[in-house]
C-alpha cells in the first residue's frame, strides 16, 4: 500500500510538473505552448538515452569486472539477484568523499557506481547496504522518474527566462514586465520544490526496499551515519549539481540557503524508518 501510495504521489508531482511548463508556455499563446511541449518532450527523450553517460561521464567513473573489483561484482550480483534484477553495469568513480548513485533508463540498462572514498570507508555489510539501497532504486524505476523531473524542471527554467525578456507574452509591446520577472523568480522555484518532493518521497521508498534486499536494514542504517557525518568534511564536488538528487547522500552538505531545497529527506528521519523495520 506505501508503494502505491509513493507511486501515485509521483505521478501527481510529475503532472504538476508539466501542467507547469504547459502554463507557462500559454503565456507566449500557441507558439509558446508548441515551444514548451517541445522543450518537454525533446528534454525527456534525451534524459531517457543518455542520463546515464551524462553522469557517469561527470564523475568520471570507471566500469569494473570479476577481474578488477571481484568481491564488489560478486556483492552487486548477489544483491540483484535478491531484487529480482539482471546484472547491472559496475563503477568505481574516482572521488575521495563517499557516495554512490545508481542510473539508467531501465534495469536492463542500468548502472550502479560507487566512490573509491566509500569503498575505504564503508564495512562489507554498510556497503552492502548502500549497494542494496541504489538498485532499489534501479527496480522502482526511480533513475527514469528522477532524470525526468530534472529535464522538466530545466524546460521550466528556460521558459521562465524567456518570460522575463517578452514579458510573459509573445509580443514584446503588449507584455507586462512584472509577469515576466515573476516567472522568472517564482517559476523555477516551484519546479524545484516539486523535483525535490519528487526525490525526497523516493528515498524512503528504497530504504525500505534496501533493507528487504541487504536482508537487515542495519548495514545501511550504519552507513548513511558515516555518510552524513563524513560528507560533512570531505564534500563531493560534483560538476553538474543538477545531479545530486541521484546519490544516497547529498553531496552538497554545507550551510545552503534551506533545507527546503535539499534533494534528500533528513539522515535521522531516515534512520528513524529503518530502525522500525530492525
Amino acid at each position: 500500500m506505501t508503494r502505491f501510495v509513493n507511486n501515485v504521489k509521483t505521478a501527481v508531482l510529475l503532472a504538476a510538473m508539466f501542467g507547469l511548463i504547459l502554463l507557462i508556455g500559454a503565456q507566449f499563446g500557441q507558439r509558446g505552448l508548441a515551444i514548451a511541449l517541445i522543450l518537454g518532450g525533446l528534454g525527456n527523450i534525451f534524459a531517457y538515452f543518455f542520463s546515464d553517460k551524462i553522469a557517469l561521464a561527470a564523475m568520471r567513473g570507471e566500469e569494473v569486472d570479476e577481474r578488477t573489483a571481484p568481491d564488489l561484482i560478486a556483492m552487486v550480483r548477489r544483491l540483484a539477484t535478491n531484487a529480482g534484477l539482471p546484472m547491472p553495469r559496475v563503477y568505481i568513480c574516482p572521488q575521495a568523499a563517499p557516495n554512490a548513485f545508481a542510473t539508467g533508463r531501465n534495469p536492463r540498462h542500468a548502472a550502479v557506481a560507487v566512490t573509491r572514498g566509500a569503498l575505504q570507508l564503508l564495512t562489507y555489510d554498510e556497503l552492502e547496504g548502500v549497494m542494496a539501497h541504489e538498485l532499489s532504486h534501479v527496480k522502482n524505476r526511480d533513475t527514469l522518474i528522477s532524470c525526468v523531473a530534472a529535464t522538466i524542471a530545466g524546460a521550466i527554467s528556460y521558459l521562465g527566462y524567456m518570460a522575463f525578456w517578452f514579458g510573459g507574452s509573445s509580443d514584446r509591446e503588449h507584455g507586462h514586465p512584472l509577469v515576466g520577472l515573476l516567472m522568472l523568480i517564482l517559476a523555477p522555484i516551484a519546479a524545484a520544490l516539486i523535483q525535490m518532493a519528487i526525490s525526497r518521497s523516493r528515498e524512503f521508498v528504497a530504504d525500505a526496499d534496501a533493507a528487504r534486499v541487504a536482508g537487515t536494514p542495519m548495514g545501511l542504517v550504519s552507513a548513511l551515519r558515516k555518510l552524513e557525518a563524513t560528507a560533512r568534511r570531505i564534500p563531493l564536488q560534483n560538476e553538474i549539481p543538477a545531479q545530486n538528487h541521484m546519490f544516497i547522500v547529498e553531496p552538497l552538505t554545507g550551510h545552503s540557503l534551506t533545507k527546503l531545497f535539499s534533494t534528500h529527506p533528513p539522515t535521522e528521519e531516515r534512520i528513524a524508518r529503518l530502525l522500525e523495520l530492525a
